[in-house]
């Protein structure tokens, strides 16, 4: 009985038994099988000790064999996997490409990266190649899908430390460079404007409406040069503050008495915009480790962001609540919401979706969350508004009664005029 193998390929137990296989007796028969089911037996063990999933498929691309970590990785078990269809199990996966490598033979092999959201977050990086080696046709292919989750962010941590370090360098000569001009422009601008109301009174007393036409329109140019002077100073400082961060100082702090100081601090813009604030803080929070007044910087930042958002009235929910190991506090407004392709973007440096922002207010306010070891999760839907939802470590545990405390929120609702 003649069988062929392809070219390169070791002959092993296997080639040597099936050379023979027509002359093995029974018990011969029996101890290939025997063989045959311990090193079976011996592979899975060893597929399913290692952290990479294994799939392998059919010709047709159907489930025929996943290893341990593929339910870690994808959410389906043996059971579940096996018989269907690989495109089902890994829908972001380019099938096609794959099976036309296949069915061309050579020595090819595809790389693919891609996202899964389900049972977690997870960045993939796939390897993919024929079952049969180089030989053209197809009888299988077999797939090792490995987590670069880790790997990915630890990538984007150090481009953003490279570029926060080359924008530190550039802060001071910025600061520099722009802080004098402007503390000049402004004192000259002051003189002016002492001028310019002597003009008028002189303009006044003469009896000359054309003179003190002249000096009201001076009078609306010079502030006009006051208020992009006035913008300027706010772009430096907040640059200075992104770019030269003060370590925070922690100290037991109600997360609660935080959010209703902001809220009052930024009273007046509300009630000036007619918006109404909903206030749902949860009752029994721990005290936090936060710096008080960094951590407000960043309430004020979110806060502002949705008044922008809100441009034909809305409403402001400010919210608390906790779990056993985080408390969290979320900024939610009825605006216009955020762009899918643009929350990628939000917040990277100088990216704004404002005709007058810096871009660099939610970059503060995710180094702020960062430094007190926090977190920040963002929803969006364009037309219906932006949730952001900061999550702080609680340190020790909750008392056990507090999930009940967080359902009966002191839920207050002021109609702001």
């Amino acid at each position: 009985m003649a069988v062929s193998k392809p070219a390169g390929t070791k002959s092993g137990f296997l080639d040597k038994v099936l050379g023979r296989i027509s002359r093995l007796d029974a018990e011969g028969l029996q101890a290939v099988v025997q063989r045959l089911a311990r090193e079976r037996s011996f592979l899975e063990t060893l597929f399913n000790r290692i952290e990479d999933g294994v799939v392998v498929t059919d010709e047709e691309g159907r489930v025929l064999y996943v290893n341990e970590a593929v339910r870690t990785l994808l959410g389906f078990s043996a059971e579940q996997a096996e018989g269907q269809p690989v495109a089902r199990l890994l829908p972001r996966m380019d099938w096609d490409q794959v099976r036309r490598v296949d069915l061309a033979g050579g020595a090819n092999s595809v790389r693919q990266e891609f996202e899964v959201t389900y049972p977690r977050q997870r960045f993939l990086r796939l390897y993919a190649a024929p079952l049969d080696g180089e030989a053209a046709g197809s009888s299988g292919v077999a797939l090792i899908l490995h987590d670069a989750t880790e790997a990915r962010n630890q990538t984007a941590e150090t481009v953003e430390s490279e570029r926060l370090h080359a924008l530190t360098l550039l802060a001071a000569s910025v600061a520099h460079e722009i802080g004098n001009p402007l503390n000049a422009l402004h004192i000259h601008l002051q003189l002016m404007e002492r001028e310019i109301r002597k003009l008028q009174r002189a303009a006044r007393g003469d009896d000359s409406p054309a003179a003190a036409a002249h000096a009201d329109k001076l009078e609306g140019y010079l502030g006009v040069a006051k208020g992009e002077i006035t913008r300027l100073d706010y772009i430096v400082t907040e640059f200075l503050q992104a770019m030269r961060p003060t370590p925070p100082r922690l100290q037991p702090t109600a997360l609660n008495e935080v959010v209703r100081e902001t809220v009052e601090v930024l009273r007046p813009e509300l009630e000036n915009r007619k918006l109404r604030v909903e206030e749902r803080l949860g009752r029994g929070l721990p005290p936090l480790l936060l710096d008080a007044a960094q951590f407000k910087q960043v309430l004020v930042n979110l806060i502002k962001n949705a008044m922008q958002a809100m441009v034909k009235g809305g409403t402001l929910t400010l919210e608390t609540g906790g779990t056993p190991k985080a408390a969290w506090v979320s900024v939610a407004d009825t605006g216009v919401g955020i762009p899918e392709e643009q929350l990628q973007h939000i917040f990277e440096p100088y990216f704004t979706t404002k005709q007058k922002g810096t871009g660099l207010g939610l970059m503060i306010v995710q180094r702020i969350m960062r430094d007190h070891g926090g977190r920040i999760e963002l929803e969006s839907r364009v037309g219906k508004g932006t949730v952001f939802k900061l999550w702080l470590p609680v340190p020790g545990q909750l008392p056990a009664l507090l999930p009940d405390a967080v359902v009966e929120a002191d839920s207050t609702a002021r109609e702001v005029a």
